[in-house]
């Protein structure tokens, strides 16, 4: 049966065609209520369809607006009002609002790094002189890697070598350099230090300083600096082995005292062990490490009343 060009609407929705005959009988008015009932219809559909496009515009703006405002959490204040992160950050530097100064309010894990006693590097003075007993070195050429941690070159080891004293043995794990030294003897102050951490099976730290002048270049130093890896955090493993004990001085007296690491988390507790000769390295040699680091030494500390001890 043919049908009629005109559709309403709801006809076309649902693929309905009707035939001219039965239009032509229809009731008009019946005709007129189904149109007006088909565009209140439309006209509620298209009233939605803007408000759902109204919602979604509003979201996309306070998106925009979170965006310029950095797109950072809110941070949370502390009694004293001082703004904190909401969620604890792991980078640490030397300056500015991540340097020394903000280690312990950075993350709670760090909380020594502020309120400890027993913190270092410290201004050795005033030491006590006694007849230390003598520190053991049993160093041997070792396999080792270097890697640029992005705090400072650090030489890792495995077992092998190992330190002796006050009947503990502790383990050489690792090395590493501060420029200029943190540690400072009389108020004297040095271009970089060597601090070669140890830990015995129990798990206490033994940290040697090894304080460095401009003079004569150090073999040691210089397989560091010729196996410098080219990309920060992925360690550079040479074929060659590294005898350490060319690192240290050849008198082996020492200042001694308690106190922590001079990085974050700070954890005290460690036994320093500061040899009184300091090493040499070459202008060159010292110019490469202040190239990479110009200042990585977080600043001295207070005593607080501890006990200093130093050889004869």
């Amino acid at each position: 049966m043919p049908c009629n060009r005109f559709f309403s609407l709801a006809a076309l929705s649902v693929g309905i065609c009707f035939p001219a005959a039965a239009l032509a009988g229809a009731d008009n008015a019946a005709v007129n209520v189904a149109r007006a009932a088909e565009l209140a219809a439309i006209r509620a559909k298209h009233e939605q369809t803007e408000r759902e496009v109204a919602a979604i515009m509003k979201t996309r703006q306070e998106e925009i607006r979170r965006e310029r405002g950095g797109g950072r959490p809110k941070s949370s204040s502390n009694v004293d009002g001082e703004a904190r992160p909401a969620v604890p950050v792991e980078h640490w530097s030397y300056e500015g609002e991540t340097g020394p100064q903000r280690w312990g309010k950075i993350n709670p894990a760090w909380a020594k790094c502020h309120s400890g006693n027993r913190q270092s590097p410290i201004d050795i003075r005033e030491g006590i002189q006694v007849e230390l007993e003598t520190v053991n070195f049993d160093y041997k050429p070792a396999a080792f890697n270097v890697v640029n941690n992005g705090h400072t070159v650090q030489v890792n080891f495995g077992a092998g070598n190992r330190i002796s004293l006050t009947g503990r043995t502790y383990e050489l794990m690792q090395f590493h350099f501060h420029h200029p030294a943190e540690e400072t003897v009389g108020g004297r102050g040095f271009p970089m230090v060597a601090h070669l951490h140890h830990k015995d099976a129990e798990g206490r730290l033994a940290i040697v300083a090894v304080l460095i002048e401009s003079g004569d270049p150090n073999p040691v130093v210089q397989t560091v600096w010729n196996n410098l890896p080219l990309e920060a955090n992925e360690p550079l493993v040479p074929t060659i082995t590294m005898d350490v004990s060319q690192l240290l001085p050849q008198r082996r007296e020492y200042y001694t005292y308690m106190g922590s690491l001079t990085t974050p988390p700070c954890s005290e507790g460690v036994l320093w062990i500061v040899m009184k000769q300091p090493i040499t390295l070459s202008p060159q040699q010292i110019a490469i490490f202040a190239r990479l680091y110009p200042m990585n030494a977080r600043p001295v500390q207070a005593t607080a009343g501890r006990l200093i001890k130093e050889s004869q």
